[in-house]
C-alpha cells in the first residue's frame, strides 16, 4: 500500500493545519509523524527542559485523538536522516507534507532530508501555516524587504483578506489517516528527559483578556494582564489565523503583537546572519562590550540588587515565563547597565524560555540593545526605577519574585544607574563613529 507522510514539527495540532489538510486530500493513507531530533535533544543540558515536556504532552493528546479514529502517530527519537531512511524500508511512500521551518537549522535540515528523498522518488510537500504572512507576502512595492516594523505593520494590515485568516478544515478529512493498530509514544524517561509536573498555560481564547490587552498587558502583576498563548504559538498547539480572528475582532493591540512576530519571521528569512548571531546593524558588532562574567552570573541569578530586574529573572528561573515589559527592562539593563554582549542574554532566553522562538527572541535582544531593526537610536536606555514606578508602582510583581528586597541582605546595586548609562553612551559613540 502507497502512503503519504504527514510530519509534525512546530505545529503540533490536528485541526486547522495546512500540511495536513493537504495531505489528507491527497488521495492517499496518512500516516503523521514526529521526530524526537536528537541533533536539538542532545544539545539541551536540563534534563528537566519543559519545553519538551511541553511538546510530549502535546504529541499524547493528539495520539488520544487518533487513537479513537482508529489511527495513530508515529513518535521516533533519531535524527530526521535515520529515522526516514528507516520509513522508506517500511512504506512504500508517495510523498511527505509538512509545514515551513525558516530557523536556520530547519532549513538546512528540510533540504537534507528534501534531496535524500527525491533520490527515492519521494515528494517533498512544504506549506505556510506558523504566521499570516511570511517570506516575500509583505514587502516594499520594489520587492524589498522592510525593515521597519510600523511601514511593514500597515502593508500587512492591507494586504490581510478573509482568505487569509480561514481555518483548513483538516479532520473533516480524518477518514484518510492510515488506519492502523496505535504506536506507543515514548515516555520521557526513554527520551532522557523527566518531568517537571507543573501546569503549562492554557490555550483557550480569553476573549476577555484580549479585549482589555492595551490596558494590562504593560503590568506584571496582573495574573490576567497578557494571554500567555506564546507557547502555544511556538509549538503550533493553537492556530494562529484562529487567534488573529480574535484579535481582529477585539483588539488592535494585540494584533500587532501577532504581526511583530511575523516581522520578526520576515526580518529572519531576508536576513539569516541574525539567526546565526550577527547583529542586524553591521556597525553594532564594533561595540567593545565589557562581558564580565561575575556580573552576568548576578544579573541570571536575578542578584543585581535592581529589584525589577531581579523579579524578572527569579520568574524566568523558576517557571521558564518572563512577562514582555520586564523582558525589555532585563534586556536592556544587561546590554546597556552592564555592557554584556545581547548574545550572552540572547542565549540564556533561549536555554529558559518555555516559548523560546528563535525569530522574536533574536529580534527582542537585537531591538533591546539597539542593533536590530528599529528605528529608535542606540541612546534609549531603560531606567528601572522609572519603569518600577510606571509599571509596578505598588510593587506587587516585586514583592513576589523579591522578597527580601527591602531588608539588609539584598544586594546593593552593582552598577550606578547614571553612571552606567553614562558609559554606555560613550562606549557606543566611539563604537558607532566608524
Amino acid at each position: 500500500m502507497r502512503i503519504n507522510i504527514m510530519w509534525f514539527r512546530r505545529d503540533l495540532r490536528l485541526e486547522d493545519n495546512a500540511a495536513l489538510y493537504h495531505a489528507l486530500r491527497s488521495g492517499l493513507p496518512v500516516l503523521p509523524i514526529f521526530i524526537f531530533d536528537r541533533n536539538i535533544l542532545d544539545q539541551l543540558e536540563n534534563k528537566a527542559d519543559r519545553r519538551v515536556e511541553f511538546i510530549h504532552a502535546a504529541l499524547e493528546e493528539m495520539q488520544h485523538t487518533l487513537v479513537k479514529m482508529g489511527a495513530t502517530m508515529l513518535v521516533e527519537h533519531g535524527t530526521p536522516a535515520t529515522v526516514f531512511a528507516s520509513l522508506v524500508q517500511r512504506y512504500e511512500i508517495d510523498s511527505v507534507f509538512t509545514n515551513h521551518d525558516d530557523d536556520p537549522y530547519a532549513l538546512e535540515r528540510d533540504a537534507a532530508v528534501a534531496a535524500w528523498l527525491a533520490e527515492q522518488q519521494v515528494a517533498f510537500h512544504t506549506f505556510k501555516d506558523h504566521v499570516i504572512f511570511e517570506r516575500n507576502d509583505v514587502v516594499k512595492d520594489d520587492g524589498r524587504p522592510y525593515t521597519v516594523f510600523t511601514p511593514y505593520s500597515r502593508k500587512w494590515k492591507a494586504k490581510l483578506c478573509d482568505s487569509d485568516l480561514e481555518a483548513y478544515p483538516s479532520l473533516q478529512h480524518a477518514a484518510a489517516f492510515l488506519k492502523q493498530e496505535a504506536f506507543p509514544i515514548p515516555s520521557l524517561q526513554q527520551l532522557g528527559f523527566e518531568s517537571v509536573d507543573r501546569p503549562f498555560p492554557s490555550k483557550a481564547l480569553n476573549e476577555a483578556i484580549i479585549q482589555r490587552y492595551n490596558t494590562t498587558r504593560d503590568f506584571p502583576a496582573l495574573e490576567n494582564g497578557t494571554s500567555k498563548l506564546g507557547v502555544h504559538l511556538r509549538f503550533g498547539t493553537i492556530s494562529i489565523r484562529a487567534v488573529a480572528r480574535k484579535a481582529l475582532q477585539l483588539n488592535e493591540t494585540f494584533l500587532n503583537e501577532l504581526i511583530w512576530r511575523d516581522f520578526y519571521h520576515s526580518i529572519l528569512w531576508h536576513f539569516p546572519k541574525v539567526g546565526r548571531g550577527q547583529a542586524f546593524r553591521a556597525e553594532y558588532d564594533r561595540i567593545e562590550w565589557q562581558n564580565n562574567e561575575v556580573l552576568f552570573k548576578r544579573w541570571c541569578e536575578g542578584t543585581t540588587g535592581y529589584p525589577i530586574v531581579d523579579a524578572g529573572m527569579r520568574e524566568l528561573n523558576a517557571t521558564g515565563y518572563m512577562h514582555n515589559r520586564v523582558r525589555m527592562i532585563v534586556a536592556s539593563f544587561l546590554t546597556k547597565h552592564l555592557l554584556i554582549d545581547w548574545r550572552w542574554g540572547e542565549a540564556y532566553f533561549a536555554a529558559h524560555l518555555l516559548d523560546y522562538d528563535l525569530a522574536a527572541n533574536n529580534g527582542g535582544w537585537q531591538w533591546a540593545s539597539g542593533s536590530g531593526c528599529d528605528a529608535a537610536p542606540y541612546f534609549r536606555v531603560f531606567n528601572p526605577y522609572l519603569q518600577t514606578e510606571k509599571f509596578d508602582k505598588d510593587l506587587r510583581y516585586i514583592r513576589k519574585w523579591v522578597p527580601e528586597f527591602q531588608e539588609f541582605s539584598y544586594p546593593k546595586p552593582i552598577v550606578v544607574h547614571e553612571e552606567a548609562r553614562k558609559r554606555v553612551l560613550e562606549v557606543y559613540a566611539k563604537a558607532l563613529k566608524g
